[in-house]
């Protein structure tokens, strides 16, 4: 069976659509590789062994996007394709409403019309805004997000849901926390353009040189050491989530399923504590500098995932020093590589 994964060779696409080809899933992507490079497509028949189908155009083209359905027969989608960085956002909201929620609604029309059920969303525990307890379950109050990107997730999840309820269709809204970590084989991992605006790669961009020292936006919040708490995930454990997502809403004999899922570890680490297991685990050195609070960062988040272990079977148990491990290798990868 064919599955559409929409921003398919960014961070969390690429290696979800590794899982799915290992899954004996048909995989059909979707990229404008505005934020990845098509080695990735190369990387990723070199470590399943299989070639996805791979279409590179912007999903605001509903004329490209209903050639793909056309020539393939789909039975579900993953979606990917979104801007994600909040402090980005914060300043582009016009570009961050259009390409996060135009492509969304294309990619529902075509559905609509065509019949298909069996849509997961890539959603984002920002949805939450700041939480008033910890840990955050799925009953946790939703609040207005504090970033633009964190409110297209949120009328995201609202237009899905009244799609599903209209139409009778099968919708699982995946909440992650903050995914980390790279590819085992160190060949697909976080691709940043320009300067990142995530904490990892600007990490392993500071420890091999690329930046002088790492910023840390803020040391006065109220946690223990003063920085941010978040919830880190290992990106392999996250990707498979997505496969259990989706073998959930295709096993079910329901006309209408709205799932509702937190993904992450349960625990949370501040920004310090995740810049010292990464020295730890790799024994390099990372320069630093406490720079004042981004506008839209919340203090702590992190979650309660007793959902998803129950539901979809699923637990992302691998330690903060091995996904740390794994980034490295991946920014050693992309330093070796030729320019």
């Amino acid at each position: 069976m064919a599955v559409l994964v929409t921003g398919g060779l960014g961070y969390i696409g690429s290696h979800t659509v590794v899982e799915l080809l290992n899954d004996g899933f048909e995989v059909v992507i979707v990229d404008d590789l505005s934020n990845s490079e098509r080695f990735i497509l190369k990387n990723i028949e070199e470590i399943t062994g299989k070639k996805p189908f791979f279409y590179p155009f912007d999903l605001r083209r509903r004329e490209l996007l209903a050639q793909v359905f056309d020539a393939h027969q789909i039975e579900g989608c993953l979606n990917f394709a979104a801007s994600k960085a909040v402090g980005e956002s914060q300043v582009k909201p016009l570009d961050y409403y259009e390409n996060n929620l135009f492509t969304l609604i294309n990619i529902l029309q075509e559905f609509k019309e065509r019949g298909i059920s069996n849509f997961i969303f890539s959603s984002s525990c920002t949805v939450y805004g700041q939480a008033e307890k910890m840990p955050i379950n799925e009953n946790t109050p939703l609040k207005l997000p504090e970033s633009v990107y964190g409110k297209t997730k949120q009328m995201g999840e609202e237009i899905l849901t009244d799609f599903a309820k209209a139409y009778s269709r099968k919708i699982s809204l995946l909440r992650y926390f903050n995914p980390i970590g790279a590819h085992p084989s160190g060949k697909l991992g976080e691709l940043p353009i320009g300067v990142p605006n995530n904490l990892i790669p600007y990490v392993t961009q500071t420890a091999v040189g690329i930046r002088e020292k790492l910023n840390i936006w803020g040391d006065d919040y109220d946690t223990e050491d003063g920085t941010a708490v978040r919830d880190y995930i290992y990106v392999v454990d996250l990707a498979k989530a997505h496969v259990s997502a989706l073998k959930k809403l295709m096993q079910s004999n329901e006309e209408t399923v709205i799932d509702i899922f937190n993904l992450g570890t349960g625990k949370g680490s501040s920004v310090l504590e995740v810049v010292k297991a990464f020295e730890t685990a790799n024994n390099v050195k990372v320069p630093y500098q406490i720079c004042p609070r981004r506008e839209g960062d919340i203090t702590i988040a992190y979650a309660n995932a007793d959902k998803a272990e129950k539901e979809l079977h699923w637990k992302s148990d691998t330690p903060l020093e091995e996904s740390l491990r794994t980034v490295w290798k991946w920014q050693l990868y992309l330093d070796s590589r030729p320019v």
